[in-house]
């Protein structure tokens, strides 16, 4: 149970630093101009298989959950 709880700790903490590091840098002004330029778009395309994995890992023990139980009973 401690080792189930302390490997989804760290995938989520691996994912989100992920988002963190490649963010956009904000601007630097001290006086919180909100009406300059807007900043350039964070492109995501280059961690969306990290997104499809994850979400094919999730389908796969999802069903064969459902799976295992529909054979118990």
């Amino acid at each position: 149970m401690r080792y189930k709880l302390f490997t989804t700790y760290c995938t989520i903490f691996f994912l989100l630093s992920s988002m963190v590091m490649f963010a956009v840098p904000g601007d630097e002004s001290e006086n919180g101009d909100l009406e300059g330029p807007e900043p350039t778009a964070a492109p995501i395309n280059s961690k969306l298989f990290i997104l499809i994995i994850a979400g094919i890992l999730y389908a796969y023990f999802h069903f064969s959950k459902k799976e295992n139980q529909a054979h118990s009973n």
